[in-house]
């Protein structure tokens, strides 16, 4: 046993109750990390105006904002070279906690900083700063989040623990979701534009700080534990240099999954209100249903894929999006059941995705490198691809060209369609140091 093992109690393998805790624990913490991520983009239409000159459109300060959560977004590659190198070199509690700290410092700031009539370009500043700080959270997050779920799991049950990194990312977008429908039908679109917007993020802060209580109880795993004398200096540099390969597919892996995910399970009901005219409050509830189904079907995926393997379901998620990307597009009109229809069938399809990859990324690398191996290529792809498919919705359809985005949707996916079929299947690869 090591010295790191003996100080962390960890010398025996853990018990069936404490994989629980664990679990939980860690989910609650991603949770809470996607509320705040999230409640920029369903809050955006809304604050906008606050922290850009008046005189624009509202298409305009809307696109400003768009601009500023793309900035978020090319922040995470820095986060996931740094962060995920923490966590493979500090462990995975300690990166864990690292992450949420940063996401609720950034939530904190948004809360508090002035207007731009009150401060001029000092407001867009902070509120890029606090997009920067979040960006580099979720740039380690995801990584961070996959790799001690993965490595927590039981014999057999790696595609089920994995699947809860996007269970609970779900439940924190549906948090933030429901928090919108429930500020805009007790305020008002009037208030909410004009102070309530402020509400998610502080209420984001004060969660972190529970986030943060859950994530410095969390216990490492065996796993990582086990391969404490084969850690590394330099985590990035050395997942780059001995696993090139490795680092292509995770970037193959995620080219396709981040633009539809960020298309279907967060920005759809602005799209919906904005191109189509679906009400504001239709659309959240539509968006609410869509993701509750999303929630479920997700650990049966996980489950699944323990049985018959990674590959299968990645594919049907690509192949599905090749096809129907087009057609879920044409679906939508100024009917919450479109949106609704079109946004259920594109999260189950994106659940064949989330619920497998991440244990399919983390049995791409060894446990000393796992993180990084993970953080720097999935943050830089989900940066480029991710971070911009709501600008360029939006953008696109503002400029009368919104048919041309499902084709690029499609055309990305195919891409990652190669990729699984080109791809070994890793249900079986051990979880263990080189």
């Amino acid at each position: 046993m090591t010295d790191t093992a003996r100080a962390q109690g960890l010398g025996r393998p853990l018990d069936a109750a404490q994989r629980r805790r664990g679990l939980v624990a860690a989910a609650i913490g991603n949770a809470l990390e996607w509320f705040d991520w999230n409640a920029y983009v369903i809050f955006t239409i809304y604050f906008s105006g606050q922290f850009f000159p008046k005189g624009g459109t509202g298409a305009t300060a809307v696109l400003s904002s768009l601009i500023v959560l793309a900035v978020g977004f090319f922040f995470r590659p820095l986060g996931g070279a740094l962060l995920a190198a923490f966590t493979d070199r500090h462990g995975r509690r300690a990166g864990l906690t690292l992450s949420v700290v940063l996401m609720g410092g950034g939530s904190l700031l948004i809360a508090v900083s002035p207007t731009y009539t009150q401060v001029g370009l000092l407001a867009p500043v902070l509120l890029v700063v606090a997009r920067v700080a979040q960006g580099l959270s979720t740039g380690g997050e995801f990584a961070a989040s996959t790799t001690y779920l993965v490595e927590l799991a039981p014999a057999g049950r790696r595609g089920l623990y994995g699947s809860i990194v996007y269970v609970s990312n779900a439940f924190g977008t549906l948090g933030a979701t429901l928090l919108a429908t429930l500020l805009l039908n007790t305020l008002g679109k009037a208030a909410l534009t004009d102070w309530g917007w402020r509400i998610p993020f502080a209420i984001g802060a004060l969660l972190a700080l529970y986030g943060l209580y859950l994530r410095r109880r969390l216990q490492e795993t065996e796993v990582y534990l086990a391969g404490s004398e084969r850690r590394v200096a330099r985590p990035t540099l050395e997942a780059l240099r001995r696993h090139p390969r490795a680092t292509l597919r995770v970037i193959g892996f995620t080219v396709g999954a981040t633009t539809a995910y960020y298309t279907f399970a967060v920005y759809l009901p602005t799209y919906a209100r904005s191109a189509h005219g679906v009400p504001a409050t239709s659309a959240l509830w539509a968006s609410v249903a869509a993701q509750l189904l999303f929630i479920a079907v997700l650990p049966a995926f996980g489950l699944l894929s323990d049985r018959i393997g990674r590959r299968p379901l990645l594919i049907v998620f690509a192949a599905g999006y090749v096809l129907l990307s087009v057609p879920l597009f044409l679906l939508m009109n100024s009917s919450p059941w479109s949106l609704f229809v079109s946004m259920s069938a594109g999260l189950v399809l994106f659940a064949c995705y989330g619920a497998v990859v991440p244990a399919a990324m983390a049995e791409l690398f060894p446990t000393e490198v796992r993180t990084a191996g993970i953080g720097l290529p999935y943050a830089l792809t989900v940066a480029a691809f991710g971070g911009t498919a709501p600008y360029l919705v939006e953008a696109l359809g503002s400029a009368g060209h919104g048919w041309v985005f499902p084709w690029y949707l499609a055309a990305l996916c195919l891409v990652s369609l190669i990729v699984y079929v080109m791809s070994r299947e890793t249900r079986d690869t051990e979880l263990t140091a080189e």
